[in-house]
């Protein structure tokens, strides 16, 4: 499956969300992060508390969402954008309310970032049980 982490400037939760997914993953799916508009770089306390795991952000450059991560994902998991963020026909949408950590004291970014890190993983279980692409047809996620 390919999932696809879109917040307004992909400069934190989009960010965590998909290099934490990626590493809890591994190659059984794939992720992407975007934003519908994007930041230029990722937040610094992001960065910091996501280093404190092991997962560097440094090199990471927010992108803009455009036409082909949309054709590529199977599920979007949209953060806080509303309707900042497109509705693409066919997709599987899945909406996560998350605080942006954006200025915040680094104890709040921590908890956004452990927040973050359990949805993915519910979702990771709830993929794999859902046997891919079938089970996103199906309509079997719901929100973790």
């Amino acid at each position: 499956m390919n999932v696809l982490f879109v917040c307004i400037q992909n400069a934190g939760r989009s960010q965590m969300a998909a290099a934490l997914f990626g590493r809890l993953a591994g190659e059984a799916h794939h992720a992407r992060s975007a934003g519908s508009r994007p930041a230029e770089r990722v937040h610094p306390e992001v960065v910091e508390v996501m280093r404190e795991i092991g997962v560097d952000l440094s090199g990471r450059v927010p992108r803009a969402l455009d036409h082909e991560d949309a054709e590529w994902a199977d599920v979007v998991v949209t953060m806080g954008c509303g309707d900042a963020c497109p509705f693409l026909p066919g997709k599987r949408y899945i909406d996560w309310d998350l605080d942006d950590p954006h200025g915040r004291p680094l104890d709040r970014v921590r908890e956004i970032r452990d927040e973050v890190d359990r949805r993915v993983r519910e979702l990771i279980a709830q993929l794999d049980a859902a046997g891919g692409a079938a089970g996103a047809a199906a309509g079997s996620f719901g929100n973790p």
